[in-house]
């Protein structure tokens, strides 16, 4: 497929941007803690920039002192920050990129802690449980924050950039002022539709105001808010009307307020451009460029939104993290070549709440971008043992230092328990990944060899320098009664292919790998109950893909036994023990799963230290955890060897 549209250039106000490809603000955390940016930053957006991204948007960018979101915000509330922006713009505009700031105030979704003052918003209406009351603004001190919005794009402009984007989205401050929901206000920021949008009008004109025109302005709002009495759609096409009425260059727009986030972090189940048709309405409303974001990650539905005249640019935010070349690629027509985001949520958005620096789990490179991979000066013959995701990236990252890789595989397929990660509903973008791991395993020059169960004595033959076991997990097989019967179904074995159930099955093991094995048969028409020990299924799946998996329980009648201890297991069911020591039994199945998750499978170690002194154990072969750790411990592992 070619991306004609794609790669055509585009006016947004006084700015000619190169492409269509735009990275979206994505809040990372590699600022510094007084909010300047780091070099770490400049590195980043250098990457993408270098990547053929045609419109680089610096992540929410703090602009009143006393609203600051987290830790490592950047700040433009003070011109002591105004040179550590210049130096992220300048190293964009040195590879061919167009600069945009996201100006924020986060108002209610803020923390008053991090910010070291009350957070605000229109109305006291608290984001969420548990979290701070917002103080209400009084109306003199709405004056005074609009001010602040013309005096932080001032200082973006002296800073270099082309654009500024003001954040009118997600339940943020100037969102909560635009939506009746948050908005219950009787001065001249409340009641009807003007007076809502008042505060967005006079933002926009301070801010053209303070930069002259000489920098294009945009601003993001949502589609739609997702929730009872907020904006909808046709709401949001009428806001874009009026903010383009005020002046605006473009519309980016996105989706939902923060308490329906899987709107906005949609996690592996979603496709690209999930939100496409609410756009759509929105461009019909305007004539300005209008951006799309919204799960997009390879660009070929991105192209026809373009050439379609549905959207003007697309946003690819965590595609751009896991791969920052995306764009080249395709114009280069290496997509195979490309690293698939597959909507985990575990490095990025996790790690964005804890305040933590982004990471990747498919771009173990990702926080990287200042300290690139250095050549082995000493090249050495490296045994990777394992070939899932662990054995795979230690593999690649490896041979790209310079190293002669070799990779053992017991069984005849790549990828371990992530290839079958891939198989409950929704979850098949993994299979991208992994594909993705052995073409660059391949295209690198490492060795594989297949159906190959290492042995001591091999490697003594073999007589490596290094070692690397990435032996992975196998299924947990707790000592209970009855759980060796071979009627027994072990999870991995039904999603392979190798164990065919009966039509009504019991689950046993309601963590993320047993509620996504009683899905993957509940989409079969099977009659599925789950058991589990703790209160509640699915408890260890991060909440935006738990949202998603519970619908599948719902939809597909997935019954549920929570605060169940099993004791003994049956050919047709089991026995288990409740909190107040009563027992019961549960049976008439005609098959039981087997998914309590997995332990360490690591049979080597001992005997591979005695024979080669350096070797290193990563991935679930130290312990059963997240792919996050595989990648990570390979990359770290593979870099310094």
């Amino acid at each position: 497929m070619k991306f004609d549209a794609m790669f055509q250039p585009i006016q947004i106000g006084p700015v000619t941007v190169k492409n269509r490809f735009v990275v979206p603000p994505m809040g990372n955390n590699f600022a510094n803690t007084d909010g300047t940016m780091s070099e770490q930053s400049v590195a980043y957006y250098r990457e993408r920039a270098k990547g053929g991204f045609g419109l680089i948007t610096i992540e929410a960018t703090v602009v009143h002192k006393g609203a600051k979101g987290g830790p490592r915000k950047p700040c433009l509330y003070d011109d002591s920050t105004i040179e550590s922006f210049k130096k992220v713009v300048d190293a964009c505009h040195a590879e061919g990129a167009k600069v945009s700031v996201q100006l924020q105030n986060a108002g209610p979704e803020g923390n008053a802690k991090n910010a070291g003052a009350p957070i605000t918003a229109a109305t006291s209406i608290p984001a969420a449980c548990g979290r701070d009351i917002p103080r209400e603004l009084s109306t003199e001190e709405v004056y005074e924050l609009i001010k602040g919005y013309g005096e932080a794009a001032r200082r973006a402009m002296e800073a270099g950039v082309d654009a500024v984007e003001i954040h009118m989205a997600h339940g943020y401050l100037v969102s909560t002022f635009m939506s009746p929901r948050t908005n219950k206000r009787v001065d001249e920021f409340g009641g009807c539709f003007e007076n809502r949008m008042r505060f967005s009008r006079l933002i926009i004109e301070e801010v053209k105001k303070q930069t002259e025109g000489k920098i294009a302005v945009l601003a993001r709002i949502n589609s739609d808010d997702e929730v009872p009495g907020g904006l909808d759609v046709h709401d949001s096409a009428a806001i874009a009307a009026y903010l383009e009425s005020c002046g605006l260059d473009a519309i980016h727009v996105s989706r939902a307020v923060h308490i329906k986030d899987e709107y906005m972090w949609a996690p592996t189940v979603i496709h690209g451009g999930f939100s496409a048709d609410l756009v759509e309405e929105i461009k019909r409303a305007v004539t300005i460029p209008v951006i799309t974001v919204g799960r997009y990650t390879e660009p070929q539905f991105a192209e026809l939104m373009v050439k379609e005249g549905r959207c003007d640019l697309v946003a690819f935010g965590r595609q751009s993290l896991a791969d920052p070349h995306m764009p080249k690629k395709a114009k280069e027509e290496r997509l195979e070549d490309m690293i698939p985001c597959i909507a985990c949520l575990q490095g990025c958005v996790a790690n964005m709440y804890a305040g933590k620096p982004l990471c990747c789990l498919t771009n173990p490179f990702l926080g990287h971008d200042a300290e690139p991979l250095k050549q082995t000066e000493t090249p050495k013959k490296i045994m990777v043992i394992g070939g899932g995701v662990a054995g795979l990236c230690a593999a690649f990252v490896a041979k790209e230092r310079g190293h002669e890789v070799t990779l053992y595989e017991a069984s005849e397929k790549l990828g371990g328990n992530m290839r079958l990660a891939a198989y409950p509903p929704g979850k098949g973008d993994i299979t991208n990944m992994i594909r993705s791991y052995i073409h660059r395993c391949q295209k690198d020059g490492v060795e594989i060899k297949l159906n190959h169960e290492v042995t001591a004595d091999f490697i003594k033959e073999e007589n490596p320098d290094s070692v690397i076991l990435a032996t992975g997990s196998k299924t947990l097989v707790l000592p209970i009664e009855g759980i060796d019967n071979p009627s027994i179904i072990y999870g991995s074995d039904l999603l392979e292919g190798k164990r065919a159930a009966g039509k009504k099955v019991l689950v046993v093991g309601g963590g993320m790998v047993g509620c996504e094995t009683a899905a993957f048969l509940g989409e079969q028409n099977h009659e599925v109950t789950v058991i589990e020990f703790r209160d509640t299924v699915g408890a260890d799946v991060i909440h935006e893909h738990r949202v998603y998996l519970m619908k599948d329980f719902e939809e597909y009648g997935i019954g549920q036994i929570t605060g169940a201890k099993v004791c003994r297991f049956f050919e047709d069911g089991v026995e288990y023990e409740t909190a107040d020591g009563e027992h019961h039994e549960t049976r008439g199945y005609d098959s039981v799963v087997l998914s309590m998750g997995y332990r360490n499978y690591n049979p080597l170690e001992e005997q591979v230290k005695a024979i080669v002194p350096d070797t290193y154990v990563i991935g679930d072969a130290i312990r059963a955890r997240r792919a996050l750790d595989a990648t990570k411990e390979a990359y770290e592992v593979a870099s310094q060897i």
